[in-house]
């Protein structure tokens, strides 16, 4: 299998610019093939491949694959520390978005977030008075299980006490925030995949079917790091 149209070659290949490289992704790529079909005669697991990012560039910016897949994990992440946590302090409420007659407001711009004791969350509403019920309604609609009571321009939010049906009902959450996060990754590799593949003309079947394989594995690392994160997540949550 002969990659053609690379940009260059290798650092160190003795062979002419062009040739060289053909002649060098030509090895590596019967080498990972060869390593493969080895692997599954003696019935191991077939080897990983990792075909460098700089050989492939002209058909696909596996570093921005990566970048991309990392960025549904960081979401995740992001996720669970701001709407998974059995845990109330001023901070889990400042992501509440505010709708008012002039847009949408996190409720930390409107509003002076503060925690009066580990069971009340104070919202001193007084530099936008005009939005305090807008706050409350957003406080409300929240998913986070908090009935406010305005009084004035302050809102005090009641904390419940953390029961184990609200434990279980988190963790049933997290469940479901990885599951669309694992959907989300579906469709990067789909969209690189079909990257891949415009190439069909350009480069050989091989080649093709390796950065697909690679592309998976990525896709595969990247949703075993989301298993890892729920499992963590839940253990925290069911205590």
């Amino acid at each position: 299998a002969v990659a053609r149209r690379l940009p260059r070659a290798p650092g160190g290949c003795p062979a002419p610019l062009l040739e060289g490289c053909g002649q060098c992704v030509q090895q590596v790529l019967l080498s990972r093939q060869l390593a493969t079909k080895k692997a599954k005669g003696k019935g191991q697991s077939q080897a990983k491949v990792n075909i460098s990012a700089a050989l492939v560039e002209d058909i696909i910016n596996l570093e921005e694959t990566s970048e991309d897949m990392q960025a549904v994990i960081e979401a995740l992440k992001e996720d669970f520390s701001r709407n998974l946590s059995v845990r109330t302090s001023p901070g889990a409420l400042d992501h509440i978005t505010v709708m008012t007659k002039d847009g949408k407001f996190p409720l930390n711009q409107l509003g002076q977030i503060s925690q009066k004791s580990p069971q009340l969350l104070i919202v001193n509403m007084t530099s936008f008075p005009e939005s305090t019920a807008a706050a409350a309604k957003a406080i409300r609609e929240s998913g986070m299980n908090l009935n406010p009571e305005v009084d004035g321009t302050v809102i005090r939010v009641p904390v419940p006490k953390v029961t184990r049906e609200h434990r279980e009902s988190l963790a049933k959450l997290a469940k479901q925030s990885t599951n669309k996060s694992k959907e989300a990754l579906r469709k990067v590799r789909s969209k690189s995949i079909t990257q891949v593949k415009k190439s069909k003309n350009k480069v050989s079947e091989d080649t093709i079917f390796l950065l697909e394989k690679q592309i998976q594995q990525m896709a595969d690392e990247a949703a075993a790091e989301m298993d890892k994160l729920l499992a963590a997540k839940t253990k925290e949550l069911l205590g």
